[in-house]
């Protein structure tokens, strides 16, 4: 924070940081392009992978063989999704950077970041399954919005 005119005012990336949920899919993809479209250019941006052992939850950027139960492996795959996340983020305009984060359930990881960075705005894409789907495996982007004191930006699949 700094003074302006008698008025305190935020400096430096958090004061109007956005965190992108990007597990890789084509949907967090045009979450980020659809923020793009709704939000001014040059803001900063955090791309967030949450990975977890076993159920590794994102989609990795290229085709690799992974071991679900080898840690390093994991993390390292979710490090580049978060990076190719960044990238496509650096291409709408965003100033961003890639992270990974374990975190379960991957809602709580979310909401942890964005907490932990003082986000203005959570981002993410909504899959979009049946009712039934959400009750059994729950929903991500439902959870973040329950659960998040931020404001959050959902981006449904397309029709």
């Amino acid at each position: 924070m700094r003074q302006v005119e008698g008025r305190s005012e935020m400096v430096g990336a958090a004061a109007d940081l956005i965190v992108f949920a990007f597990d890789g899919s084509d949907l967090a993809k045009a979450a980020i392009a659809e923020a793009a479209r709704q939000l001014r250019p040059g803001r900063q941006a955090l791309v967030l992978t949450v990975w977890q052992p076993y159920n590794v939850g994102f989609t990795p950027p290229r085709a690799i063989k992974m071991d679900a139960a080898a840690v390093d492996e994991v993390r390292a795959a979710a490090e580049e999704t978060a990076a190719q996340g960044a990238s496509l983020a650096q291409a709408q305009g965003f100033e961003a950077r890639g992270i990974a984060r374990e975190a379960a359930p991957t809602w709580k990881g979310i909401v942890e970041v964005a907490d932990e960075q003082d986000s203005t705005l959570i981002v993410l894409g909504s899959h979009g399954r049946s009712r039934l789907a959400d009750v059994l495996i729950g929903s991500v982007a439902q959870a973040v919005g329950a659960h998040s004191r931020r404001p959050v930006l959902v981006v449904h699949r397309g029709e």
